[in-house]
């Protein structure tokens, strides 16, 4: 199975002829983009970052303990909604002034409830989406129920109650969103989308359910933790695997291997296979937007690839351990947060250390998230 980039010719020949025109009449747009870098940190504040001048704006407190610093934006980029208190509440704040404008509280005394990462929002804005861990609270035990979809109405506010609940398989983390479907993608065992209108579900990719294992190849190890991609509009899952070329067990004459499933939010169209040698961790992958044949990767280094060549491009070593990774919308930049307190900013060209921004505490496991503002 090889890793195919999908070339959309046709819809940039189309951006291009509505510019023309544009620029034909007269008329042009007053828009502009404002880029904000978002994450969370302890004990609990999320922060909103200037990326111009890789400043922090304003810090705003979370409500209740820090859970797994969870971010998911609205679709405009003015609201970040922010997982708290142990996984299990969500609050969402105007980034311009902090305000609260939604909470929602999963558990209550009769079921503990966690979210396992997994928040998205649909591409109108209108709905938020969680998968709830359920555990029922006996006198003397727990029971664990099935986990479930809730959908709920942003507009609701303070206090929101899930208008509707599906179930779904266990162990789904990251999840995100497809704008022509109308879709949730569900991160788990197995790449799943459904419907958040009537719980129809379908796979999109199978992980540890594929069916290439009779011809050698071991079920791949799927990294479901950070949701990236909003600077393009896709969708990430990174996995690991292993291809025997002799008989099971037998390594050296075994292939290590890193694949990755992507998702174009705004289709649903699906790529995944194998890219690159396994040659160090990453614990998650990013695309350039200006080239969709490179990637770039973070863990205890920051590494630049080629996925169409299946080359290692160039290699730069981090100062320490870096979880996260994100780049602003032209490509202009890297920023590597999440571990410790600070993150760090590189030339995606050469990888240098161009910037570095410090927090007033740990990011710990908080996403780091791009917020694209219209003004």
């Amino acid at each position: 199975m090889n890793f195919k980039q999908i070339i959309r010719p046709a819809k940039r020949l189309g951006m291009v002829m509505t510019g023309l025109a544009l620029l034909g009449t007269g008329l042009t747009t007053q828009a502009a983009t404002e880029e904000y870098m978002l994450t969370v940190t302890r004990p609990n504040q999320l922060h909103v970052i200037d990326t111009k001048t890789d400043k922090v704006l304003r810090s705003c407190d979370v409500p209740g303990i820090f859970g797994n610093g969870g971010i998911a934006t609205s679709p405009d980029g003015k609201i970040a909604y922010v997982m708290t208190n142990k996984w299990e509440d969500v609050y969402g704040f105007n980034i311009d002034n902090c305000k609260i404008v939604f909470s929602l509280k999963q558990s209550s005394s009769k079921e503990q409830v966690k979210s396992m990462i997994s928040m998205s929002v649909s591409a109108d804005g209108k709905e938020l989406y969680t998968v709830q861990n359920p555990v029922k609270l006996h006198k003397d035990h727990f029971e664990a129920l099935q986990p479930r979809l809730a959908v709920f109405n942003t507009a609701d506010g303070m206090n929101a109650k899930p208008v509707r609940t599906f179930p779904v398989d266990r162990r789904i983390t990251k999840l995100g969103f497809i704008e022509k479907t109308g879709e949730v993608i569900l991160g788990g065992a197995d790449i799943k989308a459904i419907n958040p209108k009537n719980g129809e579900t379908r796979t999109l990719a199978k992980l540890q359910n594929w069916d290439r294992s009779p011809e050698g190849w071991v079920p791949p190890d799927a990294f479901a933790m950070h949701s990236l991609g909003e600077h393009v509009g896709e969708y990430i899952m990174p996995y690991f695997t292993i291809k025997w070329n002799g008989a099971p067990g037998e390594m050296e004459k075994a292939e290590f291997l890193w694949g990755m499933t992507k998702v174009d939010t705004k289709t649903g169209e699906v790529t995944t296979g194998e890219v690159l040698p396994f040659e160090f961790i990453v614990f998650n992958w990013l695309t350039d937007p200006n080239n969709e044949d490179i990637v770039y990767g973070s863990f205890n280094q920051l590494s630049k690839h080629n996925v169409k060549e299946g080359k290692t491009l160039a290699v730069h070593p981090m100062e320490h351990t870096y979880y996260n990774i994100n780049m602003l919308q032209d490509g202009s930049k890297i920023y590597i947060g999440g571990t410790s307190s600070d993150i760090s900013i590189h030339d995606p060209k050469t990888l240098e250390k161009i910037g570095s921004i410090q927090l007033s505490g740990d990011m710990s496991t908080s996403d780091l998230r791009l917020a694209k503002v219209q003004r």
